[in-house]
């Protein structure tokens, strides 16, 4: 009876079962962001192993704990395999993911990017950038090297400890700071979506910089192909060298297309600029310039598509507040299936996205914030004594049994933990602006951003699945089997033991930066974010500073048609908003109030049109602050007193000398008394000054 419990085929079978479906689920992301039939083999495959071993990591991670932590007589109560299966596992996980993540993964990425023809070319090319980049590793790493060498002595062991605690170091301050920044980023996103109103206001108020990013990406694009049409005409000297090339990147020039007549900045022909003498290398890189180019307007085409999509979305639920309907379209027959099937009425999907999405976005952003407090609690407290670690007693379900002290069930709230570790540092990824203008674009994703964001999953993954494990107790993971193969590595010195045990400490300087806003702060000390000019002082409506306002109409103009940018996109993806697309329901149209609706259609976007005053305050009362509401209503009080008689004739007699700059003319035309203009400065001003 106890062999038959002891045997492993159930967990063996579980196993497999759970890695296939882990290679759907990689399968199903790489179709979403990549194109799968026009994408070279040599980008999918390390992009599929770039995640699926990642992916099976928090998978491993339990089956070790379970199968560590099981009396060898009496079985295991969770999924278990035998310590062999488990090293061979991690070592084929750990070297591999190591392989793509320093060597691999960088050097196809440059190979992707390197815009030569020929594939020597962009090999030479790229091994070249990356050889770079191993020197300035190497430089960095340079200090470690001689403290290894100098304490642990010159030995195969010691060098492989080397490499694996310092990508390891490497790899958790990235993943404490990214991981930090996502635990208070993703329930805040939760809480603010769950409000219809601010979320439309925020969709509106980041059109602006996204229309204005979408234009700029347009006038890039315009200006290199531009450059490419006179390359084209030169029909002698340097340029007949390279004919063919040149003609080739004529071809997937598309220049009357993308460059429409209604551009909103009327531009002229472009200025364009070509040497004299053509090289291989220029020609390099302006094939890598065209390539970036035509993936950042992709990518700002399809920020722009769900932007509308989101407000049309939005917008509707927020309409139907009145109704208590919310209508959609008729399907068209060459939609999908899932398009065309529809569970809800009219009412029942007004119920369902009115009240139960809001207060269910509200319930996880609740749940989500004490899952982030407990693993920010966990990294503060396992320094100290890790038995008051919460995760370790959510994990640890029986601690003196002989049957093993993590089950089936606390095997699978270990893989939550991971992955909600994992998800918190990638989403940081996206929002964090600082990758070189790197995106992820649905079906359309550059295969050089594809292969830097699969390095990034593979680089994190393991420093936070070992620091998952210590936050469990020491009598717990040690006998694991990777800690044995990893763990004792990266505290085979003093240092790296001090390091694993204080560094996560500093997770609490992401969380405070992102909870209190001090990037904005910091952006405003040193004078990025927050600057006002004088001349757009007067500028209350927000028209040309990026303000809700100018996205509400930019929105509106596009969904009805009237875009300056017409359909520019419709080469570059589905735009699922425009109502002429057969593909999809008719979008619910956008809807402004009529109060505020201060400007027509037909106007652009940088107009400042004058808007009444005091209509703008009595409509939009929450624009203004505190002070500046105290501030007017002690002008409107000030402004309203009448003084007596025997103040008003007060000084009357009294003339101010010359040598004052007095002018009695000029101080009897001003309207209100001084006293008034203590508040305002003056009437003609129009505001108040504190």
């Amino acid at each position: 009876m106890i062999t038959e419990v002891s045997s492993p085929v159930g967990s063996e079978i579980f196993s497999l079962v759970a890695l296939l479906v882990i290679s759907l689920g990689v399968l199903l992301v790489l179709r979403h962001y990549l194109p799968l039939r026009t994408t070279p083999a040599y980008l999918l495959v390390p992009i599929f192993f770039a995640l699926g071993l990642p992916a099976s990591i928090i998978l491993l991670v339990p089956i070790d704990l379970a199968s560590s932590a099981r009396d060898q007589d009496a079985g295991s109560r969770g999924i278990w395999l035998p310590d062999r299966v488990l090293l061979v596992s991690w070592r084929i996980s750990y070297w591999l993911t190591f392989a793509l993540t320093w060597f691999i993964l960088p050097i196809l990425a440059e190979y992707a990017d390197a815009g030569y023809r020929e594939p020597k070319d962009r090999l030479i090319y790229s091994l070249r950038s990356n050889a770079q980049y191993q020197a300035m590793v190497f430089g960095a790493g340079i200090i470690g090297i001689i403290y290894f060498f100098v304490t642990m002595g010159a030995s195969p062991t010691s060098f492989k400890a080397l490499l694996m605690a310092l990508a390891y170091c490497w790899g958790l301050i990235l993943a404490i700071y990214l991981m930090g920044h996502g635990l208070v980023a993703i329930p805040r996103r939760l809480f603010r979506s769950a409000s219809i109103s601010g979320k439309l206001k925020r969709i509106q108020g980041n059109a602006p910089k996204i229309h204005e990013k979408m234009e700029d990406a347009i006038h890039n694009l315009q200006n290199l192909e531009a450059q490419v049409a006179a390359l084209a005409q030169r029909k002698t000297g340097s340029a007949k060298d390279f004919r063919d090339w040149i003609e080739e990147l004529a071809d997937e020039s598309h220049l009357p297309e993308s460059r429409p007549r209604t551009l909103t900045r009327r531009m002229s022909t472009p200025e364009v600029t070509v040497p004299n003498v053509i090289t291989e290398r220029y020609l390099a890189d302006l094939s890598r310039k065209l390539m970036r180019a035509r993936h950042s307007r992709t990518r700002y085409l399809d920020e722009w598509d769900r932007l509308l999509q989101d407000a049309t979305d939005t917008q509707a639920v927020l309409d139907s507040a009145a109704s208590r309907r919310i209508e959609i379209g008729q399907a068209s027959p060459d939609s999908s299936i899932w398009e065309k099937t529809t569970l809800f009425t009219p009412y029942t999907r007004y119920l369902y996205k009115y009240y139960f999405v809001s207060y269910f976005r509200i319930f996880l952003g609740v749940f989500f914030s004490l899952a982030s407090f407990c693993i920010v609690w966990s990294e503060v407290i396992k320094s100290i004594n890790p038995l008051f670690s919460v995760i370790a007693v959510t994990v640890v379900h029986h601690p003196d049994s002989e049957r093993g002290q993590i089950g089936f069930a606390g095997q699978v709230i270990a893989s939550c933990w991971i992955l909600y570790m994992c998800a918190a540092a990638l989403t940081s990824l996206a929002e964090v602006k600082v990758w070189r203008g790197r995106a992820l674009v649905r079906r359309n994703t550059h295969g050089e951003s594809a292969m830097w964001y699969a390095m990034q999953v593979a680089k994190l993954s393991v420093p936070l699945a070992f620091n998952f494990l210590t936050f469990l107790s020491p009598d717990v993971y040690d006998t694991t089997v990777f800690y044995k193969f990893l763990g004792q590595y990266i505290k085979f010195t003093p240092l790296g033991l001090w390091f694993d045990w204080l560094f996560p400490t500093f997770i609490l300087v992401p969380v405070c930066a992102t909870l209190f806003n001090l990037y904005g702060k910091v952006k405003n000390c040193i004078g990025f974010g927050g600057v006002i000019d004088d001349d757009d002082e007067d500028n209350e409506t927000g028209y040309g500073t990026g303000s809700w306002r100018e996205g509400r109409d930019l929105i509106e103009r596009e969904l009805q048609g009237h875009s300056s940018l017409g359909r520019l996109g419709a080469s570059g993806g589905i735009r699922s908003h425009v109502p002429n697309n057969p593909n999809n329901r008719t979008a619910p149209t956008l809807t402004v109030p009529p109060e505020e609706r201060h400007r027509t259609l037909g106007q652009s976007t940088t107009s400042r049109p004058g808007v009444d005053r005091q209509a703008r305050q009595e409509v939009e009362p929450g624009d203004e602050n505190f002070f500046e509401a105290f501030g007017h209503r002690v002008k409107n009080t000030i402004d309203t007193i009448s003084p007596p008689k025997w103040f008003q004739n007060v000084g009357e007699s009294i003339k101010r000398p010359k040598w004052v700059g007095g002018n009695d003319e000029a101080e009897s035309s001003r309207s209100g008394s001084d006293f008034t203009r203590w508040f305002g400065g003056g009437r003609q001003e129009g505001r108040v000054r504190l």
